[in-house]
């Protein structure tokens, strides 16, 4: 389905879920690191396989994904997708280490730590907005760190999804810390399981066959 197939309603619900969703992020991750740290108004898309590759840089890229299970009546995952870079400088900013690197051995503990707090706390606020706009009961899994090639991350829950429909939900999401002069650019993808799919795209009023 492409965005343009969406209806007005259909669009601005799902642009509710991300302004919810990342106005509840901006203050959990400012309380975090006792900074401010602001978020744009994320851009949220339906898109099928071949774009969510094309939007992460194709599936050979390597990309740092933290990764969660959706539980309750519409279970999924999600991922929360940064570039290697745009991960060490989220990482650096938030402990104020700018010599912390993924690659670094005795610092990998802490970087990954603290990626999966961040992830924890957008999949938090994302899924608590989805799941108080459709009225369905949604939880996520404690995270887990993946860096790899994105079609490895990928590719198993995509071609699964793939077999009922080509559609994921992608959430654009942009950080900016109040101490840095670029912003942190992320994706947020939430790819339903193919039982959940139905029900929960009904429940948004969107018909996954338009």
């Amino acid at each position: 389905m492409e965005i343009s197939n969406l209806t007005m309603l259909q669009k601005d619900v799902l642009r509710e879920i991300g302004n919810i969703g990342a106005g509840n992020a901006a203050t959990s991750l400012s309380k975090l690191v006792n900074r401010r740290i602001d978020m744009q108004a994320p851009v949220i898309k339906m898109v099928n396989y071949e774009e969510i590759m094309g939007l992460i840089g194709g599936p050979e890229e390597i990309i740092t994904a933290i990764v969660f299970r959706i539980e309750g009546e519409a279970p999924g995952t999600v991922y929360f997708i940064l570039s290697v870079n745009e991960a060490e400088n989220l990482i650096q900013e938030i402990i104020q280490k700018p010599e912390v690197k993924l690659s670094d051995s005795p610092s990998n503990t802490l970087a990954i730590s603290v990626l999966e707090e961040v992830g924890n706390i957008l999949t938090g606020a994302y899924i608590s907005a989805l799941s108080d706009l459709t009225q369905i009961n949604m939880y996520p899994s404690v995270p887990y760190f993946s860096l790899d090639m994105a079609g490895a991350i990928l590719t198993a829950g995509l071609v699964e999804l793939s077999q009922i429909t080509d559609c994921a939900i992608i959430i654009d999401t942009k950080m900016n810390p109040s101490t840095l002069q670029d912003e942190i650019n992320g994706s947020f993808l939430f790819v339903p399981d193919p039982d959940a799919f139905h029900e929960l795209f009904q429940s948004l009023g969107i018909n996954e066959h338009e």
